[in-house]
């Protein structure tokens, strides 16, 4: 009889422990989301202050003919 208890012991310690791993990879996934939307943000606004400088820098060209 002890050897069948030990082994669903163990079984429930496996799953408790792959429940453990599957919450920090969540919360990984979770953060890593947040960073890629926060840098996808920050390219969006460096390409719109590229567009407006290269705009501008047209415009001098034009002035310069």
């Amino acid at each position: 009889m002890f050897w069948p208890m030990l082994a669903i012991a163990l079984g429930f310690l496996g799953i408790a422990v792959l429940g453990a791993l599957a919450v920090k990879v969540f919360l990984e996934v979770q953060r890593l989301g947040r960073q890629v939307a926060r840098t996808t943000e920050r390219i969006t606004q460096a390409a719109e202050e590229l567009e407006t400088a290269a705009v501008g820098l047209a415009r001098t060209g034009e002035t310069l003919r």
